[in-house]
C-alpha cells in the first residue's frame, strides 16, 4: 500500500464529476488500499478518490461506531468500522436535518457549519462489485454525505452556513 498525495484547493480535480467504476480489477483494489492507507495517515474519517486525483466513484470511510468508543481509553476502544464503497448513490434522505461542524483533508485549516440529513440510504457496490444497501444515520450519514459530495465536485465549503479557522475568528459566509 502506498500513501498518496491528498489534493487540496484550489486544484480543479476537486471540482470535477467522478466517473462510474465499471472494472473491478487489480488497479481498483490498489486504489482502494492506497486510499485507506492515505486516510489513516492523514488522519481522517473519510476520503474520496478525487481527493487523491482519481476521478472515479470510490470512497472509503472509517470511524468508531459510537462517540463513546472514540473517547474511550486506547485499550478499551472498540475497533473502527471500515467501509470501502464503489459507485455510491444516496437513494433516500430523512426529512430531518441537523447542523454540524465539518472539516476536510482537501481544505486544510478550515471548518464549517453544514446542514446534513440525519439519516440516508446509500446503494452502492463493494470493492468487488457486489451490490450493497446501507442505512446510515447521525455521524456516519454525515461522513457519507460529505464524501459522496466529493464525487460530484462539491466541497463542504460550498454548503457551509459559516466557515472559520479553528484558531481564528468565525467568518459568516451567508
Amino acid at each position: 500500500m502506498t500513501v498518496r498525495e491528498i489534493v487540496v484547493v484550489p486544484d480543479q480535480v476537486l471540482r470535477k464529476k467522478a466517473k462510474t467504476v465499471t472494472k473491478f480489477d487489480e488497479k481498483l483494489q490498489t486504489l482502494i488500499d492506497d486510499m485507506v492507507e492515505t486516510m489513516r495517515q492523514a488522519p481522517g474519517v473519510g476520503l474520496a478518490a478525487p481527493q487523491v486525483g482519481v476521478l472515479e466513484r470510490v470512497i472509503v470511510v472509517e470511524y468508531y461506531e459510537t462517540e463513546a468508543d472514540e473517547e474511550s481509553e486506547e485499550d478499551e476502544k472498540a475497533p473502527k468500522k471500515l467501509y470501502t464503497i464503489v459507485n455510491p448513490e444516496i437513494t433516500r434522505r430523512s426529512a430531518d436535518v441537523e447542523d454540524g461542524t465539518e472539516g476536510c483533508l482537501s481544505v486544510p485549516g478550515f471548518q464549517g457549519e453544514v446542514e446534513r440529513h440525519i439519516a440516508i440510504t446509500v446503494k452502492a457496490q463493494t470493492r468487488y462489485g457486489q451490490p450493497v444497501t446501507l442505512k446510515l444515520k447521525d455521524w456516519t450519514a454525515r461522513i457519507f454525505q460529505h464524501e459522496i459530495d466529493h464525487l460530484s465536485g462539491v466541497l463542504f465549503t460550498d454548503l457551509a452556513s459559516r466557515i472559520w479557522k479553528p484558531d481564528g475568528p468565525i467568518e459568516d459566509t451567508v
